[in-house]
Formats: C-alpha cells, structure tokens, sequence
C-alpha cells in the first residue's frame, strides 16, 4: 500500500484506481482518485478528470471535493465539489505537503 508524507493523508489503496461521479447535469465523469486530506475537522478528496486524451496515471488540473457523507464503515460515499475557492486552495495545500513523496507538483 502506499503512503503518503503525513498523518492526515490517506493515499490511494491501488495508483489509477477510477470512480464515476455523476454531475449537477446528470452527466458520469470518471475520476481517478489521488488520495484523501483530513483538514479543519474536514476530509477533502482530490481526483483527476479521466478522458481519452488524459489517461488514468496521467497528469492535470486536480478536482477538490469535500466528503460530505460516509458509510458504515467511515469510509466516504458522497462528495461535493469544493466551490470557495480559499478553502479550495488551503485544502488543496495541505495535499501538496502530505502527498509530497507521491506526486510532483509544479
């Protein structure tokens, strides 16, 4: 399993792993999950947008959503999109420090 740079990161189980979300429009975007951030008493999730010319393990522009509810097993099943852009950019951060060892930033 991989890990991440900090104690408040939970990184991926499996590099590339894909989930669907469906939008505001009832439109499925696929979205590769990069891990997970415990910030402010929030747990904030980053993704990146999946397309045919943007594979899964490529890079891009990173999606921030707050989970907004979990499962019985305290494991997240819901997110919305992070619409404040300062909180957006404070969580997104705080991913940059505890995923340092995982991914480059630049």
């Amino acid at each position: 399993m991989r890990e991440g740079s900090a104690p408040n990161f939970c990184a991926p189980v499996e590099e590339g792993a894909v989930f669907e979300f469906e939008d505001e429009n009832g439109d499925v975007l696929e979205m590769e999950f990069l891990g997970l951030v415990l910030h402010d008493d929030r747990r904030y999730g980053f993704f990146f947008l999946v397309t045919e010319e943007e594979p899964a393990l490529s890079s891009g522009e990173v999606v921030v959503l707050e989970v907004t509810e979990v499962d019985e097993d305290g494991q997240p099943c819901e997110f919305e999109l992070v619409d404040d852009e300062a909180i957006a950019d404070e969580a997104f951060e705080a991913f940059k420090v505890a995923a340092k060892d995982l991914y480059d930033f630049e």
